[in-house]
């Protein structure tokens, strides 16, 4: 292998755990023979192009002891899409810092950007690794198990469901319903996490939406009725990406990102949630509540779980290793090594750039109960280990006092 240093950028929305995968990297780099610096691109690849780049090898090992547990994104993040014409002064600040080793952290948009620099730089005659470190609340990367992130973004929705569902069972003579919307542009992962909450079955949530089934406004509202008539509420989670069947989002929202995805709740649009409150407002007159907590499901430390935190900072590690091994182009994805009813345990993988750059994830039909509208015990089976155990709270024993 080469002499030269090592670079990393993050990218897209941040995870509870993202600075766990920096932390890794930085560890492994710093400990090797190779690697003779460790720069941080500030904003992502606009760091490289603006010339902004932190000096990581110069931090104190107090300060990259806390970024293991330090939410959001340290270096700062982007969403810009790669142009032709960033490729070349790119590749000249590369030089300039003599980056031999280059490595992202995202989704599969940051996976894209890692893959075209590499080949462009390839194509000019200049030799670097990169390697991609796998990250996204969503869970809907191709090729891994489950995402760094994931795990602790489920556990904020199932602890909101199960703390904020005991509200809405007391309050159900005041509030008919409540719905809480995950962000998840296009995979249910998020939402159907919600159901990890629940031991009983009047126990929230009652019904789940997710991306993957189209909307049906007829079918949900039949379902809202049942169970409000049933348990006195209707609990219900959606994802942010559902839509009708024509593609339609129910959100209704016409803007855009630089890379062409709908930006849910965005100026111009609304939420799902909102939309769904308005429809069962005016079908039954009802009185309810709607939750939109957008990216505090990405940061909120203080809900993450140990288990993802580890993983995290193993990818970032894992990525330092293969990369001083000659392994480039591939993407860290965690593997699911435990036998079908033994404890969970998960290993390392790898996955090609490319493949991740151009697929996405969703959850799978079975995972998904036969009218849609709830999950199965087969993605209980596959969430709750990397959720930890839930709080159990106290219930009144119902007994109607006589004199």
């Amino acid at each position: 292998m080469f002499k030269g240093n090592a670079i990393i950028g993050q990218s897209g929305g941040p995870t509870s755990v993202i600075n766990a995968s920096l932390a890794g990297v930085i560890d492994a780099a710093l400990q090797s023979r190779e690697i003779d610096r460790v720069f941080g691109m500030r904003f992502g690849i606009e760091g490289v192009l603006q010339d902004f780049l932190f000096d990581l090898s110069a931090e104190s090992r107090e300060t990259l002891d806390r970024l293991k547990t330090t939410p959001s994104s340290a270096l700062g993040s982007t969403r810009l899409k790669l142009k032709d014409e960033h490729f070349e002064p790119i590749l000249a600040q590369l030089k300039r810092y003599n980056i031999r080793y280059f490595f992202m952290i995202g989704g599969n948009d940051t996976m894209d950007t890692i893959h075209r620099v590499v080949e462009y730089a390839k194509a000019s005659g200049y030799e670097m690794i990169g390697v991609g470190v796998s990250k996204t609340v969503d869970n809907d990367l191709f090729g891994t198990d489950h995402t760094p992130g994931y795990p602790s973004a489920a556990r904020y929705v199932a602890l909101s469901i199960l703390q904020g569902g005991l509200l809405a069972r007391d309050m159900q003579r005041v509030d008919q319903y409540s719905i809480f919307q995950t962000v998840g542009r296009s995979a249910g992962w998020l939402p159907g996490a919600a159901a990890c909450a629940k031991r009983h079955p009047a126990d929230p949530p009652h019904i789940i939406l997710m991306p993957e089934i189209h909307f049906e406004k007829e079918k949900f509202l039949g379902a809202v009725e049942r169970a409000q008539k049933e348990y006195g509420f209707c609990s219900i989670v959606c994802g942010e990406g559902i839509s009708y069947a024509d593609g339609t989002p129910v959100s209704a929202s016409q803007t855009v990102d630089k890379f062409g995805n709908v930006e849910f709740g965005a100026m111009g649009g609304t939420s799902a949630a909102m939309m769904l409150h308005k429809m069962i407002q005016d079908q039954f007159g009802w009185r309810g509540e709607f939750q939109v907590t957008e990216s505090l499901q990405m940061c909120a430390a203080d809900r993450a779980v140990t288990l993802d935190v580890e993983e995290a900072y193993g990818c970032g590690k894992e990525a330092v290793r293969l990369a001083l091994e000659g392994v480039e182009g591939k993407m860290v994805t965690i593997t699911r090594v435990n036998g079908k009813g033994e404890p969970y345990r998960s290993g390392f993988g790898t996955i090609e750039l490319g493949k991740v750059a151009n697929a996405e994830r969703p959850v799978p039909r079975e995972f998904i109960s036969d009218d849609g509208l709830f999950v199965t015990d087969a993605f209980l089976e596959y969430a709750r280990p990397l959720l930890g155990e839930l709080p159990v709270y106290a219930s009144l024993t119902v007994k109607k006092a006589t004199c």
